[in-house]
């Protein structure tokens, strides 16, 4: 797991001041530039989630990259989660708290069954807010929110503190201090 996480590592863009001064973003796209890391990525994700998953759900926009791969390999359905307003009726909807307002996220009525056992993949793990309404939301439609993956977890921001409410399943391939 360290070599897989050198490697996205090495990929990584890190670019100071953006989108605003003091955030030091990692852009994660010149990783779609190696199929070959790429697929260890997806392998590493499934096999963390291999026979304890019956479905992936993906947050908007991003989980859905790698997401939609997890599903593929475990074959097992993949479903979005995504902003309000993004998807055609009937929905489910969760509304949270952001630093400064609040969001809503939804997903298709039925798509997630109850008692499901549901992995809920995004690219980064920051404040752990938009997942842990995610989790709220999967359990909502009666599922379990029984696994997290990140590629990416910003550790500083403590956003793993809320997810292990739900779980302590929670894999994160490469993590910044």
């Amino acid at each position: 797991m360290k070599e897989l996480s050198k490697k996205i590592d090495s990929c990584i863009d890190k670019i100071q001041d953006f989108p605003k001064a003091g955030i030091h973003y990692k852009d994660i796209t010149p990783i779609f530039l190696n199929p070959d890391l790429c697929t260890k990525i997806i392998k590493s994700f499934a096999e963390f989630s291999k026979g304890k998953i019956d479905v992936v759900c993906g947050i908007e926009s991003r989980g859905f990259l790698f997401g939609t791969q997890i599903a593929k390999e475990l074959n097992i359905p993949f479903v979005l989660i995504r902003k309000a307003g993004k998807l055609p009726p009937p929905v489910i909807s969760q509304e949270y708290e952001l630093e400064y307002g609040s969001a809503e996220i939804e997903i298709k009525k039925n798509h997630i069954k109850p008692n499901q056992r549901v992995l809920i993949h995004d690219d980064i793990l920051a404040t752990g807010g938009t997942a842990a309404a995610c989790a709220q939301l999967v359990e909502n439609c009666g599922a379990k929110a029984s696994q997290f993956s990140f590629l990416i977890s910003l550790d500083s921001l403590d956003g793993k503190k809320k997810l292990e409410k739900y779980t302590k399943e929670i894999q994160i391939l490469l993590e910044y201090k």
